[in-house]
């Protein structure tokens, strides 16, 4: 099942991506208000749109909520796999997403502040940081 709901949401999630599918759906907007005045703007016909775009909405908020955890989940064994294989690098560090918004929170405040503590090595990073925003 899982397999098969990956499959029919990263399909869906590709092609709602597409420059023709919103194409197709302002086209869609267009048709259903120039069809406004034969239908005297009645109640159904307000109906039509209000109903066909909530069930889209509510159906992608779950396609595109599972595309995205798949993708995070992704990137984070990526980067605990450098993690692990990089001599320095901090084994502790690998799965400190499972942690609490405070707890990383913390944890971030430590490393900047590490970081603040060595002296010439934030500095270079902040002129770095600069001469990259001034490039843009």
């Amino acid at each position: 099942m899982d397999r098969l709901f990956t499959k029919i949401a990263t399909r869906i999630a590709d092609a709602a991506g597409q420059p023709m599918t919103f194409v197709l759906a302002l086209a869609v907007i267009i048709v259903w208000g120039i069809s406004g005045p034969v239908f005297q703007y009645s109640d159904t016909w307000q109906l039509i749109i209000n109903t066909g775009t909530t069930i889209v909405t509510f159906l992608m908020v779950f396609l595109i909520q599972n595309s995205q955890n798949r993708d995070a989940a992704a990137m984070q064994a990526k980067l605990d796999e450098l993690i692990r294989a990089v001599d320095k690098a901090r084994e502790e560090f690998v799965g400190i997403e499972h942690l609490t918004a405070a707890e990383v929170e913390k944890v971030r405040d430590a490393l900047e502040k590490e970081v603040g503590e060595d002296g010439g090595k934030a500095r270079t990073a902040h002129e770095s940081v600069g001469r990259l925003l001034d490039r843009t």
